[in-house]
């Protein structure tokens, strides 16, 4: 019996399975799913078996064993192993890459290199026993200096040392010690009896235990319950008194938290129409496409409970994806309100050991939803009812790097594959979703109104041309300035959206112009104040503010630009009673930020939430009756076609946030280009009427949806080579493509620099091009045989969600 085995490993070469033997050990339990490790070279590596087979065309003096299986119970299922084909194809990834992306990261494989002391009559350098310390084995680390790199690399060749792989897994199961008293009252009375009573604690502990005979109980528990030492419950335990047991138990990152159950609310008429077809599709077992567009507050989620609630009813499964961490703990609670301890979470803000543990929930079916954020979407189910991407339209939804998936398109595979329908919801679906409804490729189902009626917020423009012509120089609008003072003696809340954190945007020299840049990235490096540092958003380099010039010496050093830092410093001028909570990277750095942040806003111990775009959507407070927005033009002038597109779902998510309940809500949006039509129609909440500007302008300029792109990226320590192989790749993909395909490029990134790399790019555009998956495949084999050796490193993204 031969498996074939995935190996841990990304490159070129090795992007193939492996046949290895399967000792007779493991002959009737080794599956299709399952972890392994097997030798590979030198060393062990994690695999990943994809299928069994009882014949090979490996040579037998070839043919190696599989060294250990670390499943009994696969960890990839059918469907999975069918989905990493499609991601390969689909994302042009290795298969590993793959297979990595659909488990959490505590089943991702942890190498260890354990040096040995072979010969034990050698006298080892001080420097090498200095290292093992009177041990046998211990670990090396990839930091050692070089020279001692060298001579432990001569002692490996002279078999003095010898090392070796270890493969581990990042987490283990949590067990907690559990004591079992012992069950017989009499057997504990004569244990008493014959403690000798200067060993006082120890006749105390058995004494409680004659109360809780054969109970169980957390050892830790036991020890704080009767204020004794560990020393003193072990010595009972060798007198028979109790046993103890290691007991399996889940990290649960909602362990501390009450969760009160919630009853369905009665739906509009709306909202009745749009399940009803969403259950007919249901019932009718269709793998259909529902894009549920509401408007901010419209029930939406609502609509997605009750949906859900007909799928659990008949022992079906559902997953729910939200965009944004930021969403995940509102969201997950409203879900938890519902369906309780059948509700799983998976997101980046929990432990590696949490997720670990939500991923086993799932995959032994004792939760029947999950909630998350992007990869939630690989969600280990195996008799899925529903899937649901709610916000659909967001960037987020689309992986980085390598597999460059976009979770809709898992989504519908998922549901082809299950028969279940996909609800894509959004107040402003994407311009590509939105077509398709149109076009029929889709349903389109539609929440035009609010549950109770209540009108969406009324929304004032202001252009801050206009404010500075009048001598007000601040970031504050004279109008929003008296909006925050009402609200302030109302005890009203508000949200002020800046989406740039940081303190200031760049630091400048006022004499000769000079702005500071990263040293590694062709970008200014930005301000924050709280720690007096000037960092990069794009490699994270971080110094000192500079006092004087580094080019002409000068000590005319001044901060230009707005960020959410200095927003906060102004309105702590301006408003000295206002208390104000900050939400962005720099705040929500630490586990568990983002629901702490939000709950205080919640429990009303803040009158401001300041942050960036995650907090532009998804929340939903009853006292927030003013939204800010303090410049809608940040998005709005990016180099990317889906430039007007981002600020018009931007501005009307956050615009939502006002007025969701029983008080009015206000927005103010400021703007120095208040004409621009996606800020007019963003005024207005018209979604209709800026979908169809903006088709006439993607339609002028052939891109989506109207077209497909695909975007490659070179890039290379030295600029030269940077633009030579991105010539190369646009002229061989001119040759290599039909006539109709637009080849557009090579030209430099619009950040040229990112950590020391330079980069450049190309776009495809298409309408038919059949050829392009193998034609890019052909181009990646060309890369990763030559290209790859002279330090070019190039991607491809077939579906771009970003073209900068």
């Amino acid at each position: 019996m031969f498996a074939e085995v995935i190996v841990d490993v990304a490159a070129y070469p090795i992007d193939r399975p492996f046949d290895y033997a399967v000792p007779e050990k493991f002959q009737t339990i080794i599956e299709s799913g399952s972890r392994v490790k097997v030798p590979f070279g030198n060393r062990q590596v994690l695999g990943f078996v994809t299928a069994i087979k009882s014949e090979t065309d490996v040579p037998v003096e070839k043919q190696k064993p599989v060294g250990e299986l670390l499943d009994i119970e696969p960890v990839l299922t059918q469907e999975m192993l069918e989905m990493t084909k499609w991601l390969r194809r689909h994302t042009l990834c290795y298969e590993i890459d793959a297979l990595q992306v659909m488990l959490p990261s505590a089943l991702r494989a942890k190498y260890e290199k354990i040096l040995e002391i072979v010969d034990h009559n050698f006298e080892l350098p001080q420097s090498i026993q200095a290292m093992f310390q009177q041990k046998d084995r211990v670990e090396l680390k990839v930091d050692e200096s070089k020279e001692l790199l060298t001579t432990i690399k001569k002692l490996i060749k002279e078999n003095i040392l010898a090392l070796e792989t270890v493969v581990k897994q990042k987490t283990a199961v949590k067990k907690v010690r559990m004591i079992l008293i012992e069950s017989d009252v009499k057997k504990l009375q004569e244990i008493h009896l014959n403690i000798s009573n200067q060993a006082k604690k120890q006749k105390d502990v058995v004494k409680w235990m004659m109360n809780y005979a054969g109970t169980r109980i957390v050892s830790t528990d036991l020890l704080k319950r009767l204020n004794t030492s560990n020393a003193v419950l072990q010595a009972v335990m060798e007198k028979g008194a109790a046993t103890l047991e290691l007991e399996e138990v889940y990290r649960d990152p909602y362990a501390d938290r009450t969760i009160n159950v919630s009853a369905k609310h009665s739906l509009t008429n709306e909202q009745h129409l749009a399940l009803s077809e969403i259950i007919f599709s249901y019932d009718k077992h269709e793998a259909k496409t529902f894009l549920l567009h509401g408007i901010t507050g419209s029930g939406k989620t609502e609509v997605y409970l009750q949906a859900i609630e007909r799928a659990l009813h008949d022992q079906k499964e559902a997953i729910v994806l939200v965009p944004e961490i930021s969403l995940t703990p509102q969201m997950t609670n409203r879900f938890k309100e519902r369906f309780g301890s059948l509700v799983a979470v998976l997101h980046s803000g929990l432990s590696t050991g949490e997720k670990y543990d939500e991923w086993r929930k799932i995959k032994r079916g004792e939760v029947k939803v999950v909630v998350g954020a992007r990869s939630a979407v690989f969600a280990p189910f195996q008799n899925i009812g529903l899937i649901i991407l709610d916000e659909e339209h967001e960037g987020t939804y689309k992986q980085d790097d390598s597999p460059r998936y976009h979770a809709r398109d898992v989504a519908i595979w998922r549901s082809e594959y299950h028969h279940c329908p996909v609800i894509l919801g959004s107040a402003t679906p994407s311009l590509e979703s939105y077509a398709r409804a149109k076009k029929g490729n889709y349903s389109l189902l539609t929440l035009t109104k609010r549950p109770r009626d209540q009108a969406l917020p009324e929304v004032s423009v202001i252009d801050m041309r206009e404010q500075l012509k009048n001598g007000n120089r601040s970031m504050f609008s004279l109008e929003l300035a008296e909006s925050i003072r009402r609200r302030l003696d109302k005890q009203e809340q508000m949200v002020l959206f800046l989406n740039r954190r940081g303190h200031s945007s760049f630091v400048l020299c006022r004499d000769c112009g000079t702005v500071v840049e990263c040293p590694n990235c062709d970008i200014s490096m930005t301000y924050h104040r709280h720690q007096e540092r000037i960092k990069c958003h794009y490699c994270g380099e971080e110094s000192q503010v500079p006092n004087i010039c580094p080019e002409c010496k000068s000590d005319h050093i001044r901060f230009f630009g707005t960020g959410t830092q200095k927003v906060e410093e102004e309105i702590a001028r301006l408003f000295p009673t206002a208390r104000v909570l900050r939400m962005d990277v720099d705040t929500t750095r630490k586990k568990g930020s983002h629901e702490h942040i939000l709950k205080l806003f919640g429990d009303g111990k803040a009158d401001i939430l300041l942050g960036t775009q995650m907090i532009a959507k998804g929340l939903d407070f009853p006292n927030i009756t003013l939204v800010g927005v303090l410049s809608a033009d940040t998005t709005l002038h990016l180099a990317d076609f889906r430039a007007a597109e981002k600020t018009f779902q931007l501005l009307t998510q956050v615009s939502g946030r006002a007025g969701r309940h029983d008080k009015e809500g206000q927005v103010i949006v400021q703007t120095y280009t208040p004409e621009h039509y996606a800020i007019q129609f963003a005024k207005h909440h018209d979604f209709v009427p800026f979908y169809n500007q903006e088709m006439v302008n993607r339609k002028q300029f052939a891109y989506p949806p109207y077209t497909f792109v695909a975007f490659i990226q070179i890039t290379h320590e030295d600029v030269l080579m940077t633009a030579e192989y991105a010539h190369k790749t646009a002229n061989w993909l001119r040759e290599n493509l039909s006539n109709s395909t637009e080849i557009i490029g090579p030209t430099a990134s619009s950040i040229s620099r990112v950590q020391n790399r330079y980069r450049y790019q190309c776009l495809i555009k298409y309408k038919k091009e059949p050829t392009l998956p193998e034609v890019l495949q052909q181009l990646t084999r060309i890369y990763r045989t030559d290209w790859m050796k002279k330090g070019i490193l190039m991607s491809i993204d077939l579906n771009p969600s970003s073209i900068m």
